[in-house]
């Protein structure tokens, strides 16, 4: 793939002549949300206008809501930047062969809450995806990056992306800030570690 940059759609109808037509269009938009009345547009014009060419969107986020808006908005992908490079291709491939790429995991989600009827409570209240719940608990815990990649069996990149997600959602400004503020905003949605004979602490 020749890989070109550009900052919007109108810097490239700007130099659209210099170049063969485009075979798919990755839109970047960061930590922004989807239900972002200009995100929204955003996705929806380069959609329409380049109504034959795949729009894929790459963002911070595996939320399933945000990943079913892009789509319904007319994306023909949703790559979360935690993802590998060989995968964020593929997903760009399997568009532009006419199909349309989700993560995984949101897949996943889906599936788990169909299989419970749809009772199953989202994680601390619907604030955090499964995968962040699971970051979030391990944080609170103290535990390093690398212990968390490892039990999570993902990348440390991706930890790092998760636990950078985490804290805008709670405005925090460090580790220690998001398991403080964890504890005092869903103090029951954790176990409490119990203290054994020896004094080590075990669950």
């Amino acid at each position: 793939m020749e890989v070109l940059a550009f900052g919007s759609i109108e810097e490239w109808k700007r130099k659209e002549a210099e170049y063969p037509p485009l075979a798919a269009i990755l839109l970047n938009v960061g930590g922004r949300r989807i239900t972002e009345p200009d995100v929204a547009r955003e996705i929806a014009k380069l959609a329409s206008d380049f109504a034959t060419t795949p729009v894929i969107v790459l963002a911070d986020t595996d939320e399933l809501s945000q990943i079913l808006k892009a789509l319904e908005y007319g994306a023909r992908g949703y790559i979360p930047s935690s993802v590998g490079i060989d995968v964020c291709v593929e997903a760009i491939s399997l568009a532009m062969a006419g199909g349309t790429f989700v993560p995984a995991s949101s897949v996943l989600a889906v599936r788990q809450t169909l299989a419970s009827g749809g009772e199953t409570a989202p994680p601390m209240g619907g604030m955090f995806t499964l995968r962040q719940a699971e970051v979030v608990e391990a944080l609170r815990r103290g535990k390093a990056n690398k212990i968390i990649a490892y039990e999570l069996n993902l990348r440390e990149s991706t930890v790092k992306v998760h636990i950078r997600n985490i804290m805008k959602k709670l405005k925090a400004t460090n580790r220690t800030e998001v398991a403080y503020k964890i504890n005092d905003l869903f103090p029951g949605d954790f176990p409490q570690p119990a203290v054994g004979r020896s004094g080590s602490w075990h669950r």
